[in-house]
């Protein structure tokens, strides 16, 4: 029997590489999704599979980190062996304006499956997301033992959601642990993450579709990585014999100004003539700096991301100019097989596997 694991989320970014690394190591996948009017599963629309393809390892269900005995239901009948908690309010902007639903989703919602392992009685791994927005006003770098100064109410949910983690392994030795990861992108990022947005305007402005990109803080400085390689290593956390914290990150910050400019001269552009700031999106609250240090993950974890700032921003640059209908400037694409080949080489044979038993099912 395949082992079995259980997403939060799974319809995001995170969850969706994640889903594709699972799928590819020979897991059974089940992910949770909101029900919704309207499709919401586009980044996993080419994994998906028929459920009733006698050997489906892709299955969905409905559920919301809102609603306790779903939650509860749903582990005691997959007993999974490895539960990844991505699911979350995680935009910090949308948390200002919905502080009451983002601390029920993304910090209650965690103690809903953590009393659910607990409950049920099932023996699992779980790994909770937290996130470099505990930090907040700390001053970088920040590592596994700089004190949380969060600065938002996501924030805020992030770092109950983290210590009710810790308090659950302490208090009745269930496996659990945090990955705290620094800013990870990639063309799967959502369209309102300033990263996506920054991108995806580059692409839009240069195909007559946009004329103007507005943004917050210009000065803010992130840690920004590749999220296929923090996704690898939210999977590797579970398989160490004891569990643990770790912080993830590149160890290099960079200024969303920084991210502007480099979008928009890889694409030939002056930034200066696109870019306004409008202060609706600024926070009443801002975090100045995020650096992570990560020597503890080097350490146990083998930690080595490859992809840099600037590989980053070409790869996302040229996958929404493809998204928009353009040629790519190409230097992005070419990167990705030379310098990542085995996450490529996973998500290509996972795709084509899936899809090859999809069509046999229906035929």
């Amino acid at each position: 029997m395949p082992k079995r694991a259980l997403i939060t989320g799974i319809t995001g970014q995170d969850g969706s590489y994640l889903a594709e690394l699972l799928l590819a190591s020979g897991y059974e996948v089940h992910g949770i999704i909101r029900r919704s009017s309207t499709f919401n599963t586009s980044r996993i629309d080419h994994i998906y599979q028929d459920p009733h393809a006698p050997d489906a390892r892709l299955i969905l269900h409905y559920g919301d980190l809102s609603c306790s005995d779903q939650i509860t239901n749903l582990i005691y009948n997959i007993a999974p062996e490895e539960i990844y908690n991505l699911g979350a309010q995680s935009h910090v902007k949308v948390s200002f304006d919905m502080p009451e639903y983002t601390a029920n989703v993304t910090a209650v919602g965690t103690t809903r499956l953590l009393e659910a392992i607990r409950r049920s009685g099932i023996k699992t791994r779980f790994y909770q997301a937290s996130s470099s927005e505990m930090f907040g006003s700390a001053p970088p770098p920040q590592n596994e033992h700089t004190r949380f100064q969060p600065r938002s109410p996501y924030g805020v949910a992030k770092s109950y959601a983290y210590w009710i983690t810790v308090n659950y392994r302490e208090a009745y030795g269930l496996y659990c642990c945090n990955g705290i990861l620094f800013n990870h992108e990639s063309p799967r990022r959502g369209e309102t993450f300033v990263s996506r947005k920054i991108t995806r305007a580059v692409a839009r402005i240069l195909a007559g579709k946009q004329e103007k990109l507005y943004l917050g803080n210009l000065n803010s400085r992130r840690d920004w990585g590749y999220a296929p390689e923090f996704v690898e290593m939210m999977w590797l956390m579970l398989q160490q014999p004891l569990p643990d914290d770790f912080v993830l990150g590149t160890g290099d910050a960079h200024s969303v100004e920084e991210f502007v400019a480099e979008s928009f001269s890889y694409a030939g552009l002056d930034w200066k003539k696109y870019v306004e700031i409008d202060p609706k999106y600024m926070r009443p609250t801002e975090v100045n700096a995020l650096l992570a240090d990560a020597a503890k993950a080097r350490e146990k974890l083998g930690w080595d991301p490859k992809i840099t700032f600037r590989d980053l921003v070409r790869i996302m640059v040229d996958a929404d100019m493809e998204e928009c209908g353009l040629t790519p400037v190409g230097e992005g694409v070419r990167l990705l097989p030379a310098l990542f080949p085995s996450w490529h080489q996973w998500s290509t044979a996972v795709t084509r596997s899936l899809q090859s038993a999809q069509g046999s099912a229906l035929d």
